[in-house]
This record gives structure tokens, C-alpha cells and sequence, in this order.
């Protein structure tokens, strides 16, 4: 297949050479340094003592990377507004696109099967209504992606959970299809799982949950996942954001797994944490205030996640990596 990976970065450009390396015609849309060394040598995958190189088009402009027949958008929240307008040179009459982001994404309510309970407005989500405009709900697939990668050099990223790497996919309307079934086989043959999601938004609330409890939370104080997690300080805090989390989750997604103190947490910062730090606008939309609206829709009192969101949006300000 010809694939695009649109905003390749730790994570698009992981997944664009194993897609590269299983024979597909990849090309990625990026820029900046990362862009200019992709084009010079190619893009490198480190895992662990190994090294894997692929050739692959590079752009900035996606005008010049021809049509596709599969876009995959690995794009965070704050910049997936910028495919309003790159996307139509990409585009065949069939060409699906994969949005992989964190936090609620902004099709949400696109497709919504009729027995899952009615969102609240999201519209904040795309601002002016730019991406449904553009894009057709049948091009639409939703994407939830667990995989942790860091970009270590110009060209060259590295993969940190080798034993973790996942997309999962599935229709706005949670109905089975060729294309979602011939994905999973292409994201399988290039060491990239992917099994089966019978109601794609309850994989996202799966992830969800953990973001915005455990880590705006690890945003709040410089920790990583697991320090967190096993913070003295925090044994009290932490049940409490779940359990609140849970509950949210439950009145969206009644399907939707509890999350739990228990099992393994990664030692490393999430990706708002990331971004802070580095000094990148930041997930708050996504993370942070779509889950404060979904739980004041179902009329939840959910006043320790309201306290995580007004000082996360308040941090985030206060370093001018956030505007709402």
C-alpha cells in the first residue's frame, strides 16, 4: 500500500519504517531538522542494541507525496487542525485516514452507534468546524496507539517499550469492514499489533482514563508514571482520581474496563509531561477539558479531577503552551 504517515514524529516515524521495512511505499509528512536528516540518510528505528534504517519520501508539503491509499494522522490534539487543508492532495475517492491521538478526538460524535449516550458538545475540539468540513465521516478511522518512542536525533528515533507496541483501530460506527480488517493485517505484518476493538471508543476511554488521572497528575509533579503510582505522599490521592476517572468513564462507555492501582506502570513521563517541559502546546483540550465536559454532562461530582484540570490549565498557561 502507499502510506502516509501525517505529523511523523517519536511515534509516526516508529511506525513508518516497520511499515517501510514490510514492503509498503511510506512517505511522512514532518519538518523541521528531523525532515532535512530524513531526506539526507533516511529515518532510524533504535530498539534497544538494534538499528533499523528505511528510505522513505519526506515532505512538508504533502502536495509533493502524491495520493495515498491509507493516511495515518499521528498528530497530537493541539496540531491535528493543520490536516484541515494538507490533506486533500493525499486524498483518493477511497482513501481512509487513521486519526491516532490521545484524548477524546474530535470526531467523537461522527457515527455514534445509537445505543452509546449522547456526548456532550465538543465543538472546542475543531475549532470553526474546519476537519468535518474537509473530511467525510466514511473516510474516518479512529485510532488509540500504545507505543513509547523518543526522538533522539535528527532521523533517528528511539523505541522504549519494545514489548508494547500497539494501534488499535475501528469504524466511527463500530461496524466491521474490508479496510479496517486489511489494516490490522498490514499493522500485524509489520510487527505493529493490532488486534481486534469491537467498539473503538471504549478503546479510547481505555487509554483515557489513565491520562487524565495518572498523568496530569505526573505533569503536576515532575514524576514519572510509576514514581507516582508509588508515591507515599500520593497512596491516598491516587484511589480517589481513579475511582473518579471509573466513573466517568462508566456513564460514557459502560463497556469500558475499569482502571487500577494495581499491575505495571512505565518509568517514564507521559507525554503532557513531554510536552511541558519541552515547551510544546500541550494536550489540554483533549485530555483534560473533553472529560470535564463528559462528566458534567452526566451530572458527575468529580471534584478532585476538577482540581487536576484547573491547575493543569493553569500551568499550562502560566508557561504559554496553552490558550483556551
Amino acid at each position: 500500500m502507499r502510506i502516509c504517515v501525517f505529523g511523523a514524529g517519536a511515534v509516526g516515524s516508529h511506525f513508518a519504517v516497520r511499515l517501510a521495512l514490510a514492503g509498503h511505499d511510506v512517505s511522512c509528512v514532518m519538518r523541521g531538522p528531523h525532515l532535512e536528516a530524513v531526506k539526507a540518510k533516511g529515518l532510524t528505528l533504535r530498539v534497544g542494541d538494534a538499528a533499523f534504517n528505511a528510505k522513505v519520501r519526506a515532505s512538508d508539503d504533502p502536495a509533493k507525496l502524491g495520493s495515498q491509499d491509507l493516511v495515518i494522522s499521528t498528530l497530537k490534539a493541539t496540531g491535528v487542525s493543520s490536516l484541515a487543508s494538507g490533506l486533500r492532495p493525499l486524498l483518493r475517492e477511497d482513501t481512509p485516514v487513521v486519526f491516532a491521538q490521545n484524548g477524546i478526538p474530535w470526531w467523537y460524535d461522527l457515527g455514534l452507534p445509537p445505543d452509546h449516550p449522547p456526548p456532550p458538545d465538543l465543538a472546542f475540539l475543531d475549532p470553526g468546524g474546519r476537519l468535518r468540513a474537509a473530511l467525510p465521516t466514511q473516510r474516518i478511522i479512529g485510532g488509540v496507539i500504545y507505543s513509547s518512542n523518543e526522538v533522539v536525533e535528527p532521523g533517528v528515533v528511539a523505541n522504549l517499550s519494545p514489548d508494547r507496541n500497539m494501534l488499535l483501530v475501528g469504524e466511527c460506527d463500530d461496524g466491521e469492514s474490508e479496510r479496517i480488517e486489511r489494516l490490522r493485517t498490514a499493522l500485524k505484518d509489520a510487527s505493529i499489533g493490532s488486534p481486534p476493538v469491537a467498539r473503538i471508543r471504549e478503546a479510547i476511554w481505555a487509554k483515557l482514563l489513565t491520562n487524565m488521572s495518572m498523568s496530569v497528575l505526573c505533569l503536576l509533579t515532575g514524576q514519572t508514571a510509576r514514581a507516582v503510582r508509588d508515591d507515599p505522599a500520593l497512596r491516598e490521592v491516587v484511589p480517589r482520581l481513579l475511582d473518579e476517572a471509573n466513573a466517568v468513564g462508566q456513564s460514557c462507555c459502560p463497556g469500558v474496563k475499569r482502571v487500577t492501582r494495581s499491575g505495571p506502570a512505565p518509568e517514564h513521563k507521559p507525554s503532557i509531561l513531554q510536552d511541558y517541559e519541552l515547551g510544546r502546546a500541550m494536550e489540554i483540550d483533549a485530555l483534560v477539558r473533553a472529560p470535564a465536559a463528559f462528566a458534567r454532562a452526566a451530572g458527575l461530582s468529580t471534584p478532585m479531577l476538577d482540581m487536576l484540570a484547573g491547575l493543569a490549565i493553569r500551568q499550562a498557561r502560566d508557561k504559554g503552551l496553552y490558550q483556551g
